[in-house]
């Protein structure tokens, strides 16, 4: 059993997040679930509950630094530090290039990119102090090779792949590793909302001829912030079916 430490996890209300959310605490983890949603994070609390663990939820827009930074640094010092970080929260506002305004374009950026740095900027300082630390990101496969009506969240994608590969050389010899997964084509929420001939379409790309699932990315997840992954740093895991090979 992997030794009890806090991990954190942004966007853990639906989809991904939740799955990673039941996939850290089977693994023994104190859990903190962050997310926008209110609503959705106290049916995350209560499912939590009826399957027999427990879990901190933060409901708060990640967006505003200043308050995302104070509920980092509190979880920390109540639990003597974040010992696993999950950058999972993100947004689309898809737009073909020439279209696309200079506002949706910053607004993927800060909520997908920029925020993802202020997790990592604040939870290192207690990952070095206790010379431990694990550090997911969730890029995209639009990241790895670009995606048509995605520049900006193709470019905050790929900045992840950056800044984990930065992570990763600067914190190493504090023992703190950072790696990145990158989904493909995942059946979710947002998917579940898009006309069948768009998934049909998409299916035909994806040589295991299938849509992967929230559960699948997850247990990608959990092995990289297992103490048998430890290592294994600055990588980009494709959980696709073969998008990206």
């Amino acid at each position: 059993m992997s030794e009890k430490r806090l991990a954190v996890v942004t966007g853990a209300a639906r989809g991904i997040g939740r799955a990673v959310v039941f996939e850290l605490l089977k693994q023994g983890r104190i859990v903190a679930g962050i997310d926008l949603l209110d609503q959705q994070l106290s049916v995350l609390a209560k499912d939590v509950k009826d399957a027999g663990f427990e879990i901190i939820t933060k409901a708060l827009d990640i967006t505003d630094t200043p308050k995302f930074v104070e509920v980092l640094e509190s979880l920390a010092s109540e639990y003597g530090g974040i010992g696993i970080l999950v950058n999972n929260a993100g947004i689309t506002r898809d737009g073909l290039l020439l279209r696309m305004s200079d506002e949706d374009f910053d607004k993927v950026i800060e909520v997908n990119l920029r925020a993802a740095f202020v997790a990592i900027r604040t939870a290192a300082r207690s990952m070095i102090q206790n010379k431990y630390g694990r550090i997911i990101n969730l890029s995209s496969v639009s990241g790895v090779m670009g995606n048509a009506g995605q520049a900006n969240y193709s470019a905050s994608k790929a900045g992840l792949i950056g800044l984990t590969k930065t992570t990763a050389r600067e914190l190493a010899r504090k023992n703190v590793t950072a790696n990145c997964v990158a989904p493909g084509f995942i059946a979710t929420e947002m998917t579940e909302k898009l006309p069948q001939p768009v998934k049909e379409a998409a299916v035909k790309l994806i040589p295991l001829n299938r849509m992967g699932t929230v559960d699948d990315v997850a247990a990608a997840i959990a092995f990289l912030t297992s103490d048998e992954a430890g290592y294994i740093t600055g990588q980009v895991l494709c959980v696709d079916g073969g998008m990206a090979m």
